[in-house]
């Protein structure tokens, strides 16, 4: 559809496109999953290969990614790539899933793990306010709303206020928390590796688990919900200055920032900590300090998860309402939401729907299940985006790629075996979340036959939108 009136600026630098990636990648997994994952594996080594080898998927992936964020830099990500790539449809079943479970989900767990980490200095967030009588609850249960839940709805319409105000001032304050929260966790680090007491001998201790390959996997899958969030920027490629070369820029050194972060704390957590003392820890960043510093450094690190958490949320509501705005454009959403802001500059009703809508689930409960649900689609949305390098490499030859995949054919295509491999394995070990997910997914399939029979005559054809 044409664009008509305001449209989105790019101000956006190279330090905010990277401050994206980090911030919305490093929230509060790598504080929780290696528990987890010591529990599947049972071996420090095959912890560390297991985040290494997820971080290399990640890296291949933010690869993959740059060259097709910077032949089609435009606001929506992976619903641009795979509407040119395979036709419409696809790209709204992407964009469907992100906004009414993906997406959403995600800002509404990081607002409740806000919460949940801030029930440490104030417990009262953590009990119930009312109890409504009608079983609408997590698994059927009562509805409880607890003043947690308030916190975490104030503190996602606060970011979306200053998100809504400018691109500019989300950028900036994404670059701000994300710095302090890597200050922190290099504190962290350092503290934990140069305090003295702990053993490097215990990286190669043992504790008793699966030992099968299911296990393995589901590992692999703890430490990938732990990168998750890397293809973010690609969502405000529209807002970024000289997106041909800063996006493949922020992709690849920010998912290597996350890397080398990752590994870092994992060796201070196992330096200190016994496999057996992590295995049952559910807070392992914070026991560390604790034991080594007393509980005033305990409650520093949660005051460092606490501004982790808020990076990645912010980083979330300025890239997602991207995508809504994106469909909106093309006539596959609400026609409201493809609005700009004639002061502002943003996709300001976008940002209201995605963020009223992420509260909804915030009050529901159901956050952590619509995410799990979501997991096994999202993740074949992201194989068939890889595939889409070929597919457009053939599609539309003399398209303008300012940056090829390094190591082309092989790096994509290991990215997709490996995202294929993980589909199976989740398929039959969460068959359940995995039906689940395509249902919801399935669900958007009506509304796209409404939405295309609406605005079939003001939709140009894809091959106009790109060379031949």
């Amino acid at each position: 559809m044409q664009q008509t009136g305001p449209t989105l600026q790019r101000v956006l630098g190279l330090w905010s496109a990277i401050s994206i990636v980090i911030g919305t990648v490093i929230g509060s997994g790598v504080f929780l999953v290696p528990s987890t994952m010591i529990r599947y594996v049972g071996s420090v080594e095959k912890l560390f290969f297991i985040w290494i080898v997820a971080g290399l998927l990640s890296l291949f992936g933010a690869l993959t990614y740059a060259e097709l964020a910077a032949a089609l830099p435009e606001a929506g990500g992976e619903y641009v790539y795979l509407s040119a790539a395979y036709g419409p449809f696809w790209g709204y079943l992407y964009g469907w899933t992100q906004f009414w479970v993906g997406k959403s989900g995600s800002i509404a767990t990081l607002a409740a793990g806000f919460y949940t980490y801030l029930t440490a200095f104030v417990p009262i967030l953590g009990t119930p306010l009312v109890v409504l009588p009608f079983h609408i609850g997590p698994g059927g249960t009562l509805l409880e709303i607890h003043y947690g839940q308030l916190v975490a709805i104030a503190i996602i319409l606060i970011l979306a206020g200053v998100n809504y105000v400018g691109v500019r001032s989300g950028g900036n304050l994404q670059v701000f928390v994300t710095a302090i929260k890597l200050l922190l966790i290099a504190a962290i680090v350092v503290l934990g590796i140069f305090s003295g007491n702990g053993h490097f001998s215990q990286l190669h201790m043992r504790i008793p688990s699966p030992g099968t390959i299911s296990a393995f996997f589901a590992a692999m899958v703890s430490a990938l919900w732990a990168y998750d969030g890397w293809n973010n920027v690609s969502m405000v490629s529209s807002e970024i200055r000289n997106p041909q070369r800063n996006l493949p820029r922020a992709l690849i050194l920010g998912t290597a920032v996350v890397i080398a972060t990752y590994l870092l704390i994992n060796l201070a957590y196992f330096y200190v900590l016994t496999p057996a003392e992590v295995a049952s820890s559910h807070r392992v960043a914070a026991d560390m300090m604790s034991g080594l510093y007393g509980t005033l450094a305990a409650a520093g690190v949660t005051i460092a998860v606490l501004i982790s958490i808020f990076a990645a949320l912010n980083g979330s509501i300025l890239s997602g309402s991207r995508v809504p705005y994106a469909m909106a454009r093309d006539g596959l959403f609400f026609r409201s939401a493809a609005a700009v802001h004639p002061v502002y500059r943003t996709p300001g009703n976008a940002m209201i729907m995605l963020s009223g809508w992420s509260c909804i689930v915030v009050l529901s409960g159901w956050f952590d299940d619509l995410y799990n649900f979501v997991i096994f689609g999202n993740w074949i949305l992201y194989l068939l985006t890889a595939i889409s390098v070929f597919v457009l490499r053939r599609k539309y030859p003399t398209l303008p790629r300012p940056y090829r995949v390094l190591g082309y054919p092989l790096v994509p295509v290991l990215f997709c075996v490996v995202a294929l491999l993980l589909l199976i394995s989740t398929i039959q070990t969460r068959p359940r979340e995995s039906f689940m997910g395509l249902a919801l997914m399935a669900l958007g399939v009506p509304f796209y036959i409404y939405w295309k029979r609406k605005t079939a005559r003001t939709i140009p054809p894809i091959n106009q939108t790109f060379p031949a």
